[in-house]
């Protein structure tokens, strides 16, 4: 394969919402998902978020555990896996907390058309990305990622994000934490917004797992392709 094992990774209320109407966040899983989630950045040679979620949450999208930190040292790494971010106009606050927390190398993928001098700034904190035309070219991303070196890659969303990569064909695996909430709101972002799929162009999945955790769902779905 000539990209990385992609997977994205997300929890969600039992209507499919990943935040409010606002943008804001909502707490849906608790501990133990929190941990699940840890362990798999401390597995993941990257983890990679769009610039939506930068702007609305300002993850550091470090690996939060000293013990998980301490073996990925251990086995020659680096604490924190390379930390992405899908910005195709490199709209990014340069004080963003991905820049001030935690060690390792960020990389912004960026589209031809970003601005120059934003594009020069950004290259002092992290290594700059540049593919496609107006929009960061998702594919041509994931062949450079894997020349990187990254074989496994954890995909953050958010639901902008998740549309691309999965209508793009670059995702292999999904796992959802579907929490005990309601959130609603016809505007508050869902795990895939976009333009959404045709009936013919439908995404089949294969359900790999269900497990109950504290009071929500983790599923762990394969993604087969178009059911058609």
């Amino acid at each position: 394969m000539d990209r990385p094992f992609i997977f994205i990774n997300s929890a969600m209320s039992a209507d499919g919402k990943l935040s409010t109407k606002e943008r804001k966040q909502v707490k849906i899983s608790g501990k133990l998902d929190f941990e699940r989630m840890d362990e798999l950045r401390a597995q993941a040679d990257a983890i990679m978020v769009g610039i939506g979620t930068v702007l609305a949450d300002d993850p550091s999208l470090t690996v939060k555990s000293p013990e998980r930190k301490a073996s990925r040292k251990a086995a020659g790494k680096s604490e924190n896996p390379v930390r992405i971010i899908v910005d195709s106009a490199a709209r990014i606050p340069l004080n963003s907390d991905i820049f001030k927390k935690g060690e390792g190398l960020r990389v912004i993928a960026v589209s031809n058309s970003a601005p120059s001098e934003k594009i020069k700034s950004l290259e002092e904190k992290a290594r700059v990305i540049k593919t496609g035309d107006f929009k960061v070219n998702l594919p041509e991303l994931a062949v450079k990622l894997k020349e990187m070196g990254i074989n496994t890659l954890m995909v953050e969303g958010g639901a902008t994000l998740n549309w691309g990569m999965l209508s793009a064909g670059l995702v292999d695996e999904v796992y959802t934490f579907v929490g005990n909430l309601i959130i609603g709101g016809k505007t508050a972002p869902t795990f895939t917004d976009g333009e959404g799929f045709t009936e013919a162009e439908l995404l089949g999945l294969e359900l790999l797992s269900a497990e109950k955790i504290e009071a929500g769902v983790l599923l762990k779905w394969k993604v087969e392709g178009k059911r058609n």
